[in-house]
C-alpha cells in the first residue's frame, strides 16, 4: 500500500528519507485502506442490490417495471440534495462523526427496505438511502486529502475503489444464494433477507469507523511524533497544482471548468453504468445460457480489472502524471468494447476484449478523482469534490434509458455501446483541456 513516489519535500530526499517515508505511508495505508474498503464494498452492493431483490419482490408485491425505475431515480435525488451539505460538515465536525452518522443511519435505511409493501414506501425510503449516504464517497476523498500529498493519492484512490469491481465479483452470487436459501425461513421472503444481511452491516461498521479513524494525522495515537511531523511537513510542501490560492468554493461554483469536469464525471459514469447494465446480456449472446455461468464469466472481467487499476494507479504516482493516464484509461475502454462489439460472439476472445477494456474502465474513476484532487485548491476541496460527485451522480440515472432508446430506435444493441464508447472518449477530452500539466517544485 506504498508507492515508490518521492515525497513531497522541499529538497531532494537522501535515501534514508526515502526509506523512512515509504514504511510511513505502508503504516497508513494499512491502518486506514482495509476499513475504507470494505465500507465502500458494502455502500455499492446497497446502492445496487436493489436489481438483485425486484427479482423476489416482483413475485410479492405489486410493483411494475416503472415503480422500481422511478425508486431508482429518486435514490439520486437525495444524494444530490445532501452530498455537498454533507461534506462541508466533514471540514467542521471531522471524518469519524461524518462516517458513523452517513453509515448508521443508510444501514439503518438499507435494512428498512425490507418492509416496504406500497410504491410510496419504496420511493420514501429510497430517497432517504440516498440523502443518507450522500457524502460518503466524497467524504473519502476528502479525507485522503487530509493523509497523503498528491504525488501518492492516485494508488490510494485506486485500492480504494477497487471496492466496486470487487464488489461486483461477489455481489451476484451472494444476492443470488440469499434469495434462494433464506427464502422462506422465520417467515420472511428472501428479498427481505437480503436487505436485511446486507444492510445491517453498515450500521455497524459506521460504529467501527468511528473508533478506528482519526480525523487527522495530528489526533493518532498509533503514529509517533516524528512520523506526524513527517506527514505534515509533507502535505505542507505538497505540490501546487491548482494554481488558486485562497480560492473558496463559491469561487469554484463560478468557474466553468468546474462545470466540465461535472460533465467528465457524468459521461464516465454512465458509460461505465450502461456498461455494467449491459453486461449479462452480452455474454448470454455469447451462447451462455447458464445464470451461474453468466455470473462467473462477468467476475473475470472484473478481476483482470483489479489488478489494472492499481497497476495503473502505481504508474500514474510514479510518473506524477494524471491527464494522459486519464486519457489512456477511457482509450482502452472504448477500444476493447469496440473489439468486442466486432467479434462475433467467440467466446474466449470475447471475454479477453472484454477484460482488456474493463481494465481501463476501472482505473478510469480513481484517476479522474485524483486529478480533481489537485485540481481543486484546499480550501473549496471539500464542496468542490462534493459537487462533482453529485451531478456526475446522474450519469448512471440518465444512461440506461438513454441506451434503452437508442436500441430501439435502431433495432441494433452495438449502437448504443457506440454511444458508451464516444462518452468514454468525450470525458477523456474533456479532462485534458480542463486539467493542466502538473508543475515542478523547485
Amino acid at each position: 500500500m506504498s508507492s515508490s513516489a518521492t515525497v513531497g519535500l522541499a529538497t531532494m530526499p537522501t535515501p534514508a528519507e526515502m526509506g523512512r517515508a515509504e514504511s510511513l505511508y505502508s503504516k497508513v495505508g494499512w491502518r486506514l485502506l482495509p476499513v475504507l474498503l470494505v465500507a465502500y464494498m458494502v455502500a455499492y452492493l446497497d446502492r445496487i442490490n436493489i436489481g438483485y431483490a425486484q427479482l423476489g419482490m416482483k413475485q410479492t408485491l405489486p410493483f411494475s417495471n416503472e415503480v422500481y425505475g422511478l425508486g431508482a431515480g429518486i435514490f439520486f435525488i437525495g444524494y444530490l440534495i445532501f452530498e455537498v451539505p454533507s461534506n462541508l460538515m466533514l471540514v467542521k465536525i471531522g471524518a469519524r462523526k461524518t462516517m458513523l452518522r452517513i453509515m448508521v443511519l443508510w444501514g439503518l435505511a438499507a435494512t428498512a427496505m425490507m418492509f416496504v409493501t406500497t410504491p410510496t414506501e419504496f420511493y420514501v425510503v429510497r430517497f432517504l438511502l440516498g440523502a443518507f449516504e450522500a457524502g460518503f464517497f466524497p467524504g473519502i476523498i476528502l479525507y485522503f486529502t487530509y493523509w497523503y500529498p498528491s504525488i501518492r493519492r492516485g494508488q490510494v484512490i485506486a485500492i480504494f475503489m477497487s471496492a466496486t469491481t470487487l464488489m461486483s465479483v461477489v455481489a451476484g452470487p451472494m444476492s443470488g444464494a440469499t434469495l434462494k436459501f433464506l427464502d422462506g425461513v422465520n417467515g420472511w421472503h428472501g428479498w427481505q433477507w437480503l436487505f436485511l444481511v446486507q444492510g445491517m452491516p453498515a450500521a455497524i461498521l459506521g460504529v467501527v469507523l468511528f473508533f478506528w479513524l482519526d480525523d487527522k494525522p495530528a489526533q493518532a495515537k498509533w503514529l509517533s511524533p516524528a512520523e506526524k511531523n513527517l506527514l505534515q511537513f509533507n502535505l505542507e510542501n505538497d505540490i501546487d497544482t491548482s494554481g488558486k490560492a485562497g480560492h473558496s468554493f463559491g469561487k469554484s461554483l463560478r468557474d466553468p471548468k468546474v462545470y466540465l469536469l461535472s460533465l467528465a464525471y457524468f459521461l464516465l459514469l454512465g458509460a461505465t453504468y450502461a456498461l455494467v447494465f449491459w453486461l449479462p446480456t452480452l455474454i448470454q449472446s455469447w451462447g451462455v445460457n447458464d445464470v451461474l455461468m453468466v455470473g462467473i464469466y462477468a467476475a473475470i472481467p472484473n478481476a483482470v480489472g483489479v489488478v489494472g487499476m492499481i497497476w495503473l494507479g502505481r504508474s500514474s504516482d510514479k510518473n506524477g502524471e494524471r491527464r494522459w493516464h486519464y486519457f489512456a484509461c477511457v482509450f482502452i475502454a472504448a477500444i476493447g468494447l469496440g473489439i468486442t462489439t466486432l467479434l462475433t460472439g467467440a467466446l474466449v476472445p470475447s471475454l479477453a476484449a472484454l477484460s482488456f477494456a474493463v481494465i481501463g474502465v476501472a482505473a478510469a474513476t480513481p484517476l479522474f478523482w485524483t486529478a480533481v484532487t489537485e485540481y481543486l485548491p484546499k480550501s473549496s476541496a471539500a464542496g468542490g469534490i462534493a459537487f462533482i460527485s453529485s451531478l456526475g451522480a446522474f450519469g448512471p440515472s440518465v444512461s440506461p434509458s438513454v441506451n434503452a432508446a437508442i436500441t430501439k430506435a435502431t433495432g441494433n444493441g452495438v449502437y448504443s455501446m457506440y454511444a458508451v464508447m464516444a462518452a468514454y472518449i468525450v470525458s477523456g477530452i474533456l479532462l485534458l483541456m480542463v486539467v493542466r500539466a502538473k508543475k515542478t517544485k523547485g
